[in-house]
């Protein structure tokens, strides 16, 4: 009825993308000692959640249809535009915000209305992207392989 199906290609690539967004409020908390649930909600950071949902997904459609079908490629190919702008455009924005923001505050006398403050985190590294990439490629074969042996989970089978 799940495995084997477009579901479960939908479920892996939702449940990726979900767990790599629990990792950076983890990844947070060990690293500044505090707990910031609005990280679950934002975009970059460690690991890439867009690379993890694009990647399983990939992997999960070349599980259930095969990888040489056409289905894997077009997925691969939609998840390699998403990596690469995870780890170029969005990020090269990111950079001109942080910019942007020092300039406007560096020139602000204080007086003035208030700016909006651009977003800075927008993109993510090579290297968060990859684990992402990591993530996914992990979550699509525990969903594939391991879920359907698990007992309690009989009755999607």
């Amino acid at each position: 009825m799940f495995y084997g199906t477009g579901y479960e290609v939908l479920f892996t690539g939702i449940a990726s993308a979900c767990f790599a967004q629990i990792l950076k409020v983890i990844f947070y908390f060990l690293t500044h000692k505090k707990i910031n649930f609005k990280i679950f909600t934002t975009t970059g950071g460690m690991p890439s959640s867009h690379s993890a949902g694009v990647i399983s997904l990939s992997v999960s459609v070349g599980l259930v249809e095969g990888f040489s079908s056409v289905a894997f490629a077009i997925a691969l190919g939609y998840a390699l535009v998403v990596l690469q702008d995870a780890a170029g455009l969005r990020r090269a924005a990111g950079k001109t915000a942080a910019t942007l923001n020092r300039l406007l505050n560096d020139i602000s006398d204080h007086t003035t209305k208030p700016y909006e403050v651009l977003k800075e985190l927008l993109g993510h590294t090579p290297f968060e992207v990859f684990m992402g990439s990591l993530l996914g490629i992990s979550c699509a074969l525990w969903i594939h392989f391991v879920m359907p042996g698990l007992p309690f989970l009989e009755f999607l089978r």
